[in-house]
């Protein structure tokens, strides 16, 4: 049996001047539908790194993701099963008035509509169920989010091979491959700030997100291994200062400190929508971990907690 073919795209919406919530359609020119944009995955992508680069492709829009809305499956006409993951991403007016889209043999045309056109215009149930999903979260106040990334570092040196001190060890080829995989997902939910253990692995594996981005890196004694105890008080710091923020904000730290910069999070947002941080509390090197955190509300909880994987 063959593997699935992979897919990822988002619902792109924004809020008026007069405070009308819409969304954007797609019309597709060979297909004559009316849809969400998406695209397939390429070889080495990690699927937020798909999502942002097809809503490029398709819209011009340059974006960047919110919480997840889910996975739609079904089959295609060659028998394969086909799996599109999807996200919601707020188009700042920036966005749009950089959009760079034309009219070609893929989309045709882009619509912006209220939700009730949306509902009307879209060729796919699974396409309105997805919409469905996005307008209870933005009727909590919760759509509008911002974004906790955990980052664990790629493959190092062993202890037993190293001479040095443990925040010496450096990251082997593959930790090196694992931190540029990775690099574009993290991005992809728009960093607005980059925090690493002084750990020269954690530092080496971050520093792909830095360039991609542009900025800068920000050494973080306090989310080190060398300091890890078992309270995490000087952790839960950290993540208190990231909230109250409320910007996105890549944490690259190692295994023992990443549940407590996860769970710190979660006591501070008041506990409720932590499902899946156990999975996240176990990221093995290389891996990353997002946590959409509601920018009004942030009180209400954890919008949703997704793991990404490097590619190779």
């Amino acid at each position: 049996m063959s593997s699935a073919v992979l897919a990822a795209g988002a619902l792109c919406w924004r809020v008026t001047a007069k405070g009308r919530l819409k969304v954007l359609l797609v019309f597709r020119t060979q297909h004559r539908d009316v849809s969400l944009p998406k695209g397939k995955v390429d070889k080495g992508e990690t699927l937020p790194e798909t999502a942002v680069r097809e809503i490029a492709e398709e819209t011009g829009l340059v974006v960047r993701l919110g919480p997840p809305l889910g996975v739609i499956e079904y089959t295609l006409s060659d028998g394969r099963d086909k799996q599109v993951y999807y996200w919601s991403a707020e188009v700042s007016p920036e966005a749009r008035a950089n959009s760079t889209f034309v009219s070609n043999d893929e989309i045709e045309s882009l619509h912006w509509v209220t939700v009730r056109k949306a509902r009307k215009r879209m060729s796919y149930r699974h396409d309105r169920d997805l919409l469905d999903r996005f307008v209870e979260l933005h009727e909590q106040g919760r759509a509008r989010t911002f974004a906790l990334v955990a980052l664990r570092h790629g493959k190092a040196v062993a202890p037993q091979d190293w001479d040095g001190p443990d925040a010496t060890r450096p990251l082997l080829a593959r930790g090196e491959k694992q931190a540029i995989s990775v690099a574009p997902g993290v991005a992809a939910f728009g960093p607005a700030r980059l925090l690493s253990s002084t750990a020269a692995r954690c530092l080496a594996t971050i520093a792909p997100t830095a360039r991609l981005t542009g900025l800068d890196v920000t050494e973080s004694p306090e989310i080190s291994q060398d300091a890890y105890t078992g309270r995490g008080d000087s952790v839960a710091r950290v993540v208190g200062e990231v909230l109250d923020a409320g910007a996105s904000t890549v944490l690259c730290s190692h295994g023992p400190v990443l549940p407590q910069i996860l769970r710190s999070a979660a006591d501070a947002t008041g506990g409720a929508g932590a499902a899946g941080l156990s999975r996240a509390a176990a990221l093995s090197t290389g891996e990353f971990a997002v946590l959409h955190i509601p920018a009004e509300r942030p009180e209400t909880g954890i919008v949703a907690v997704e793991v990404h994987s490097p590619t190779v």
